[in-house]
């Protein structure tokens, strides 16, 4: 598939900190990558410099076909960004954050632009109320709604469900979802391994600067050495008999599955088998 973000040895240090250490990746058209990875792995850094918030020590890194240095005005043009916390004005109302982004874009028909992002993220009823009365959730909309004012190709969320309830969660992994389903390619930072696992089609684990895995959730999870079988039994009587006499007794079987790990057990291991290997 056609890569639309390209990152290769990407490198970055803060004085003594070295928070990229050889970054590589590539992200496929329409897609939903999840970078994955604990407090201070260095995903926002990544995030920042894909963004062209942030120049980058080494390593060249292209978005859109644009390399992030040399071409930054360029990949401003194709992207947006919402970071950790919603940038919206409080004062005004939510109609008027996204005509004021709208204006700064240069949007044609933006009233009706305006109104269809209203409707898409469910903020009708609240579209004439100042964003200073709006909930958690609703801030989070209303951000993401500003960044695909003018439908940037490419789409930055850094770890945008942090602070939110379970339900506005769901509520934005569905969002996400419609969102690349529509053509939009979403990057996606977080260090829950639930949303990861919900969401991407590709994770990539970082840990202290470096991608230590990196392949869809089914495979990340394949990899993991211990494996067994669930198997669910016909009757309850069946399945307090004793395992090694199935067999033999003619035990009738409903299904058996394969008993995969959870991602969280793939990332927990992968780390400490990281750490091991640096202590040596």
């Amino acid at each position: 598939m056609e890569s639309i973000i390209s990152v290769s040895n990407l490198q970055k240090s803060f004085k003594s900190l070295k928070v990229l250490q050889g970054v590589s990746f590539d992200i496929a058209k329409g897609s939903i990558f999840a970078l994955l990875g604990s407090n201070g792995a260095g995903k926002t850094t990544a995030v920042r410099i894909l963004s062209t918030l942030l120049l980058p020590d080494g390593g060249t890194a292209k978005v859109c076909g644009h390399d992030v240095v040399r071409q930054a005005d360029h990949v401003r043009c194709c992207i947006s960004l919402t970071g950790q916390f919603a940038a919206v004005d409080e004062v005004l109302t939510g109609r008027e954050n996204l005509h004021l982004i709208g204006e700064l874009k240069r949007i044609s028909d933006l009233k009706t632009k305006v109104n269809e992002w209203l409707t898409t993220f469910d903020l009708e009823d609240a579209a004439d109320r100042a964003v200073s009365e709006y909930s958690g959730g609703m801030r989070r909309r209303l951000d993401i709604a500003m960044s695909l004012m003018g439908s940037p190709e490419v789409l930055f969320l850094d770890e945008p469900t942090t602070g939110l309830d379970p339900q506005n969660r769901l509520a934005m992994w569905d969002l996400v979802k419609n969102l690349a389903a529509g053509g939009t390619t979403v990057f996606l930072t977080t260090q829950y391994l639930e949303e990861a696992e919900h969401l991407a089609d590709k994770i990539a684990i970082l840990h202290e600067g470096k991608i230590i895995a990196e392949d869809t959730p089914g495979r990340l999870k394949s990899i993991m050495p211990r494996r067994g079988a669930g198997i669910n039994f016909a009757s309850g009587e069946d399945a307090e008999r004793a395992l090694q006499i199935l067999k033999d007794n003619g035990i009738a079987v409903d299904n058996v599955t394969q008993n995969l790990p959870s991602l969280e057990d793939v990332f927990l291991t992968l780390i400490g088998e990281k750490k091991e290997d640096d202590h040596e």
